[in-house]
């Protein structure tokens, strides 16, 4: 790979899309979007070619869940797509403004980043996504993706491209580039590499993925993070409620950042709520349990009816130190008992990624206290996790969720691709 073959192009690509007005851009979107949907069974058909090669590869049936495209999920594409083109600009937005003693006018306006570069695994909706509000806020976009996802990649890259160039003046095609993944990864240090080309990198992916960005990007990086998130199931919690959100932040979609990795729970709560998760869970998950909550859930376990399901009455186990703070990104969550919401505020802090947080509680002290002492990008009280997501946040798509604290923070939509300058106006003015 030529670095400085592909980010010339995308830079000049980048200045012509600064200065595109609002409905230029929509316009050049809404062609994307079209051609998508005119090619969904092209990448229909690239997509399952993925599928087949990770079934070879012996991929784990819940990274195969995330590389899977159908039909639903290319409508949630284009409904995201939608969405970003029914947005504001923001770009020329005035944040702020005043004049100063000296008689000058001075304006803090909204600006694209210039080029992105993302890098992200599996997922090939992301590719769309990240085009998509890449376009939105001017910016031209480098899309690096996996290799397991390679041919749904390029059949999608390949619709964006021809719907920005059926588009007439209003489509630049050149603002989106797909890199191809090298063995070597030697593709992925050239992008990090880039200083000055390149103005921002993104990565999207799992905890390996996101180190190594970090560690040796010389571009400026927003970080992503991998997804330790937990629900803190509280002493004056609906128990009933609880276990039916546990449900639904672990079970849903196991293989996304914002499934929970571990639930807590008050000691007071373990006897009544313990067999009432595991009932919940009917030997979909397996659950690693502490000392306290082991027992409780292994008796439930043993007195359900059989089940026909992936663990059945097997799906208790001791945990073990290494479970606790785990990324399971499967059918598998830990179980801890905790002596105060203090002790699971602390807990939480120790060994989360700052993603999502919840606590389940019907005291409104206990709700306010958590929000305000557990350190992520996103807390909850008597919800989902599963929120956590640009769509639900009415971001339409996402570029990913930050856990950093500079920039942006939580579900990343077009304003995280903007920054500002400062534009002054005077008359004749000397210092």
């Amino acid at each position: 790979m030529n670095i400085d073959s592909i980010c010339g192009p995308l830079r000049s690509a980048a200045a012509a899309l600064a200065v595109r007005t609002a409905a230029q851009k929509n316009r050049a979107l809404a062609a994307a979007a079209s051609s998508i949907q005119k090619n969904r069974g092209a990448i229909l058909a690239a997509n399952a070619e993925d599928i087949r090669a990770a079934h070879a590869a012996g991929t784990s049936a819940s990274l195969i869940e995330r590389l899977m495209l159908d039909d639903a999920r290319i409508d949630g594409i284009l409904k995201s797509m939608e969405t970003v083109i029914a947005q504001t600009d923001p770009i020329g937005e005035e944040t702020a403004g005043w004049k100063t003693p000296a008689g000058m006018t001075i304006r803090q306006v909204r600006v694209p980043l210039g080029v992105a570069a993302i890098i992200y695994e599996s997922r090939p909706n992301v590719t769309a996504d990240a085009f998509c509000l890449a376009y939105k806020s001017g910016n031209a976009i480098l899309l690096r993706g996996s290799s397991s996802a390679v041919r749904s990649n390029r059949a999608i890259v390949a619709a964006i491209k021809e719907g920005l160039s059926s588009d007439g003046a209003d489509g630049i095609p050149e603002a989106v580039a797909l890199v191809e993944p090298e063995p070597s990864h030697e593709d992925v240090r050239q992008i990090l590499s880039a200083a000055g080309k390149i103005d921002v990198v993104l990565p999207r992916g799992g905890a390996k993925l996101i180190q190594n960005v970090v560690e040796n990007a010389k571009v400026p990086v927003i970080e992503t993070g991998s997804g330790v998130c937990h629900l803190y199931v509280d002493e004056s919690a609906d128990l009933e409620m609880a276990a039916r959100i546990a449900e639904n932040a672990k079970l849903q979609r196991p293989s996304v950042c914002n499934a929970i990795e571990c639930i807590l729970v008050h000691k007071a709560a373990c006897a009544q709520f313990l067999p009432l998760l595991e009932a919940r869970f009917g030997g979909r998950a397996e659950l690693h349990a502490d000392g306290t909550c082991f027992p409780i859930l292994a008796e439930a376990a043993a007195n359900a009816a059989p089940r026909n399901t992936r663990y059945g009455r097997n799906c208790v186990v001791r945990a073990e130190e290494r479970d606790f703070g785990c990324e399971f990104l499967d059918f598998a969550c830990t179980v801890k008992a905790v002596a105060s919401l203090d002790e699971a505020v602390s807990y939480i802090n120790a060994h989360n990624t700052r993603h999502s947080e919840s606590i389940i509680t019907e005291s409104r002290s206990a709700a306010r206290k958590f929000q305000a002492e557990v350190d992520a990008a996103c807390v909850y009280v008597n919800c989902s996790t599963r929120f956590t997501d640009g769509g639900e946040f009415g971001f339409g798509a996402e570029l990913g969720i930050s856990t950093q604290k500079l920039h942006a923070r939580g579900p990343m939509g077009i304003r995280a691709l903007t920054t500002t300058k400062y534009l002054i106006d005077g008359d004749g003015q000397t210092r």
